[in-house]
């Protein structure tokens, strides 16, 4: 039995090779719908892993409240011309400490809440001086953003009551200060104070990509401090100090900051953004509605603050690239349902064609077994054939456009498998009526064909 069916292999395997150039048409088909799911997949794939590290570096179940900093009533006045508002600007002491306070003591649904202050400065080390991101935290940052330290410790009880002067920074800013040394206990030049290295983080991998979409920025090149430190030794806009009125009386006077440049508006929030974790996803949109109203009214109801959801935001564009995923799936397999159409129809001219050949096997004591394992046999050539070389311009095609184009793709195992699976199943299961017709043939009427 075995022999009998290396017999007809090697017949079909014959038949395929006299006609190379009509096999590799009946099978280009097959390629471009292989090659067409692998790199939709491998692309759809690189989209979907790049959705979830943007999850990672926006933190789970996290709600972020920005302040939004309005004009000032004389900027007001002077964009309509000098004309008198028509409506009193409202107070509001803006994003404060006191709001963490309230956040915390009022919602019993969140896990942790973070406060920060952001501040444009630069480092000075050994004549080096580039420009960075002061940044004041407390403990829950770290958590809350699933940043984990490298080396070194972290802020103390003590660091962070007393704002000693202390700092962790990231492993982009070692490798620039401290690439001979360890940075662990060395003083470094924040602005115009000297801060004592307690820790590193470790690297955090950020394409340019999320940097542009999530609005962050590269964390790897951040100085962080306890937020006592940056309030006492740094900036704390919650307090009216001389140099605030001095700037505030020069800006009223000129509109500008002195260079004949607008500065625009005065931020007056103590706070540049809160982070709040929630501890359920399901009561993410409610909490943030009651923090919305609580904030609200605590700014006597001023909406001077922006409250966001990243996850819910990515996780709706991970559904949008999901039903597009699958758009494209269909739109591959397509191709491949057309390839094996293609198939059937050159196996059914072929039977035609061949008929007397038909003819003479069968009255030479061919089975129709026979006659329809050879064009099985043909038509799965065709097929896995395409498959292959489908499953090797799909792999490239994924990889020129991720170079190309700077797009992550990801090809998976199950894709390869189950687009060449099916790449055979078509071959096997378009195959058939073609060989049911050869093999049916009558031998006499087919001897007689012209």
């Amino acid at each position: 039995m075995k022999k009998i069916a290396w017999a007809n292999f090697y017949i079909a395997l014959d038949a395929v090779l006299a006609n190379k150039l009509r096999s590799v048409l009946t099978a280009l088909g097959i390629i471009f719908g292989v090659a067409a799911v692998i790199a939709m997949l491998a692309i759809g794939n690189g989209a979907q892993q790049e959705i979830l590290e943007q999850i990672k570096l926006v933190g789970v179940n996290n709600i972020v409240i920005t302040p939004v900093v309005e004009q000032s009533e004389e900027d007001l006045k002077g964009a309509s011309g000098g004309q008198q508002s028509a409506e009193k600007k409202k107070f509001s002491p803006g994003l404060t400490m006191l709001d963490v306070e309230s956040i915390q003591n009022v919602l019993n649904t969140i896990s942790r809440i973070s406060p920060e202050v952001i501040m444009d400065t630069y480092i000075i080390k050994n004549g080096i001086r580039r420009s960075a991101k002061l940044v004041g935290v407390q403990p829950d940052y770290f958590n809350l953003t699933s940043f984990s330290l490298g080396s070194g410790s972290m802020f103390n009880e003590q660091q962070l009551l007393k704002g000693e002067p202390v700092c962790i920074i990231g492993k982009g800013l070692q490798a620039r200060f401290f690439s001979q040394e360890d940075p662990i206990g060395k003083m470094l030049k924040v602005g115009p104070h000297w801060l004592k290295v307690v820790g590193v983080m470790e690297q955090r991998v950020i394409s340019e990509k999320s940097i542009e979409n999530l609005g962050i920025r590269d964390y790897n090149m951040d100085v962080y401090t306890p937020l006592q430190t940056m309030f006492i030794r740094f900036k704390n806009r919650a307090l009216i100090t001389e140099n605030m009125i001095i700037e505030a009386s020069a800006r009223n006077r000129s509109g500008s900051d002195g260079n004949g440049e607008n500065t625009g508006p005065t931020n007056y929030h103590q706070l540049d953004r809160i982070v709040v974790q929630v501890a359920e996803t399901e009561k993410l949109n409610a909490t943030a509605d009651v923090i919305a109203r609580m904030l609200e009214r605590r700014h006597f109801g001023m909406v001077d603050f922006e409250i966001t959801i990243p996850e819910l935001l990515l996780k709706q564009q991970q559904r949008t690239n999901q039903i597009f995923n699958i758009v494209l799936g269909a739109i591959a397999g397509i191709s491949l349902l057309v390839g094996g159409i293609g198939i059937m129809n050159i196996m059914l001219a072929s039977v035609m064609e061949r008929i007397k050949e038909i003819g003479l096997r069968l009255s030479i004591g061919a089975k129709k077994d026979d006659i329809i394992l050879q064009f099985l046999f043909e038509a799965m050539m065709i097929s896995v054939s395409g498959g292959i070389i489908g499953v090797i311009l799909g792999i490239s095609l994924a990889m020129v456009v991720s170079h190309i184009a700077e797009i992550p793709t990801i090809i998976s195992v199950s894709s390869v498998l189950i687009s060449f699976g099916v790449a055979a199943t078509v071959g096997l299961i378009f195959g058939i009526a073609p060989a049911r017709k050869a093999a049916n043939q009558d031998p006499i009427t087919s001897l007689r064909y012209e």
